[in-house]
């Protein structure tokens, strides 16, 4: 199988082979030149499958090189999840395959956290129910609109802090205790009723996991996993 996870800035990739990943890469969305010529490379695939939550025209660039591509798109059920949003079809194709792979991976109640462009924070049932969650911007995009909405302000590496004595620090600190705010108070919610635990991904996790007060799992690529579960369970 060859999956792709197309985000809002970059696209993820991994070529599967049998159960395991023999390949993987990442590129920006606006360059696929050196992925598209390592992927020439590979033994035909199979099976293509992508999640894509870059737009309609990603969607046909994928679609002009794997006319067969699967884009998945979120169930009311799949591979043991069952999604109880308003529309199911509406929840983003990333935060349903993180769901799949997080439930397959844990079998318990957890938070699902993806942290890229987008901040997405998702709550899982002990049923493996997927029972609603929330979205903020990532730590980047929140700079990037303090920066470009504030006359003042320019971009300055700084540190976190408890009480900043300077501006760069001051802001990296507000968009950690942001984040970190959002994803605990989740927890705390689903923490009433469920023994649970926080599944952490993206290109920020690392960075963010060291500040959160609860048990966390750090995994790598919460979506790619997720579509390969979905692959290999041919439910689609």
């Amino acid at each position: 199988m060859l999956l792709f996870d197309v985000g809002n800035s970059r696209c993820k990739w991994a070529y599967v082979v049998g159960d395991k990943v023999a390949h993987r890469g990442a590129v920006g969305n606006i360059d696929w030149s050196a992925m598209m010529n390592e992927l020439a490379a590979l033994p035909m695939s199979s099976r293509v499958l992508a999640s894509n939550v870059a737009g309609d025209k990603i969607s046909q660039r994928l679609r002009d090189v794997y006319p067969s591509a699967h884009f998945v798109t979120a169930q009311t059920e799949q591979c043991g999840v069952k999604n109880l949003y308003d529309t199911p079809s509406q929840l983003g194709s990333d935060r349903w395959a993180a769901l799949i792979a997080a439930w397959h991976k844990t079998q318990r109640a957890c938070l699902v956290v993806n942290c890229g462009t987008a901040t997405t924070i998702d709550a899982l049932s002990a049923q493996g129910e997927f029972i609603g969650g929330v979205i903020l911007p990532g730590m980047t995009l929140m700079q990037q609109s303090l920066l470009q909405g504030t006359a003042q302000l320019v971009e300055i590496a700084g540190s976190v802090q408890n009480f900043p004595h300077n501006t760069a620090d001051a802001i990296q600190s507000g968009l950690l205790r942001a984040t970190v705010g959002a994803i605990e108070h989740q927890y705390k919610l689903l923490a009433r009723d469920e023994v649970a635990i926080c599944v952490l991904s993206g290109g920020a996790a690392l960075h963010i996991k060291s500040y959160l007060n609860m048990p966390v799992q750090l995994e790598e690529s919460l979506v790619l996993d997720g579509l390969q579960i979905i692959g290999e369970s041919h439910a689609w």
